[in-house]
């Protein structure tokens, strides 16, 4: 059966605090408070560093058993290496102690930036790296930089396995040739709303739907009002819908203002009146 988790991008927000967060919540619980109120949540500090397997053990342990984590891969393998030479920095990042998530790993998000163009051969390469389940990113994490030795997660619990999500923000992508490539691998193309910042792309290539909603009006700031909350919800539900329904991950990213959460509560609770989510 198909399942939506909605949720937010990141956690660790200094404007939330005692606005979202209740008053005087210590900020290392922060974490575990908005994993009761979602049921996913999208890291995205390892957008900006390796982050250390203690922090991914600690986020595990702090989060509900039914909860699923959506990581960020790192920047620099999208958006300073833009894919070149990318073996290395890939097993770098799969190192860094997303394994220790276990069963609580959920898609792992490749962003790409706003000037980056479809190279056909460039991003067939790059697929061709993602291991499809974690014995393999467990082997290709092996291969990390030796500086890495002594701060590396390199095994799994299991075999389980991976799901990656490719967000692109170039008109040139709207080619058939980069839907044929997700669709042979399984990778599902992100939606991503961003108020006519970069195109918008709304095509299902995987067995999963991923969205990102960066704003309405405003990008990164710019609240969701009801009829678009109905839109999405309605999106939503179709993808979910039917015998060969697909599991949904919606992230609100318009956190600026204090925004995400509150939108995101809103969006579940359509949902959970439609009957589609557990109340």
């Amino acid at each position: 059966m198909s399942d939506i988790r909605i949720g937010i991008s990141g956690w660790n927000y200094a404007p939330w605090r005692g606005v979202f967060f209740p008053k005087n919540l210590p900020q290392d619980r922060e974490l575990e408070y908005a994993s009761r109120q979602f049921r996913t949540i999208e890291i995205n500090g390892s957008f900006y560093s390796l982050q250390a397997p203690a922090s991914y053990m600690k986020w595990y342990s702090s989060t509900p058993g039914d909860f699923i984590f959506a990581v960020k891969a790192n920047r620099y393998i999208t958006h300073v290496q833009r894919l070149k030479e990318a073996a290395r920095p890939i097993a770098n990042f799969f190192a860094s102690g997303i394994l220790a998530l276990k069963e609580k790993l959920g898609p792992i998000l490749w962003q790409f930036p706003p000037n980056m163009r479809f190279d056909p051969e460039r991003f067939e390469a790059f697929v061709r790296l993602l291991p499809q389940d974690t014995q393999a990113a467990a082997r290709m994490a092996e291969n990390r930089d030796p500086w890495m030795r002594g701060r590396s997660l390199v095994e799994t619990d299991r075999k389980r396995s991976l799901r990656h999500a490719i967000e692109v923000r170039h008109e040139s992508f709207r080619n058939p040739r980069f839907s044929r490539l997700l669709k042979r691998h399984k990778i599902a193309w992100v939606v991503s709303h961003s108020s006519n910042a970069w195109p918008y792309f709304e095509e299902v290539t995987a067995d999963f739907v991923y969205v990102r909603l960066h704003g309405e009006g405003a990008l990164y700031s710019g609240g969701y009002g009801s009829r678009a909350l109905d839109r999405w919800a309605k999106k939503a539900r179709d993808w979910a819908a039917g015998k060969c329904g697909r599991d949904v991950f919606v992230y609100f990213d318009n956190d600026a203002k204090v925004r995400a959460p509150f939108d995101a509560q809103l969006l579940e609770k359509r949902l959970e009146a439609e009957g589609r989510l557990a109340a």
